[in-house]
């Protein structure tokens, strides 16, 4: 007996930097286009939350596991504030990554509508666990204190200008 697995080659998703010093915006250039694999052409637009601090939004499209590369090259950067999406598509689950310099980096699985799913076996931990503040673990598992910190920030992001970057995927 076989059976067929139908997993996706690309996705798509949004990376939103909320916040980052002025002089790092062209490092972040370059980590976006190596981490994409192509040309990335950013648009910064002052942070209104953050003298000194830009911020952007690029929509990408990629191959399926873009956003935690994309994540992860901008974490090397500490002091930037930033949020990744890879939208959930054929097969795979939906991720979500944020960032913030006092929490460092977050990552939550996504469903299809947006929530963040804690999946079975990770609440099972937690239960085992006995945590003496099982609200608590499960607000750190949500990632709230994160949403928390970035939440003025992306308030501020409104009318910023979009970046479309798109990396020809098979």
């Amino acid at each position: 007996m076989s059976a067929v697995c139908q997993v996706a080659d690309a996705t798509t998703g949004v990376v939103y930097v909320y916040a980052s010093p002025v002089e790092v915006c062209p490092h972040l250039d370059w980590v976006l286009a190596a981490s994409l694999g192509c040309r990335a052409k950013v648009r910064w637009s002052p942070q209104p939350m953050a003298d000194g601090n830009m911020r952007a939004t690029i929509n990408w499209t990629g191959p399926v596991g873009t956003g935690s590369r994309l994540a992860s090259a901008l974490a090397a950067w500490p002091q930037v504030r930033f949020e990744v999406t890879e939208d959930p598509s054929e097969g795979v689950d939906g991720e979500r990554f944020c960032h913030t310099p006092d929490l460092g980096l977050w990552r939550g699985t996504m469903s299809a509508n947006g929530d963040t799913v804690i999946p079975e076996m990770r609440l099972k931990a937690l239960i085992a666990a006995r945590s003496n503040d099982l609200a608590e673990a499960l607000h750190t598992e949500l990632g709230t204190s994160w949403d928390d910190e970035l939440e003025p920030f992306r308030a501020a992001s409104d009318g910023a200008e979009v970046t479309w970057v798109t990396r020809r995927v098979g």
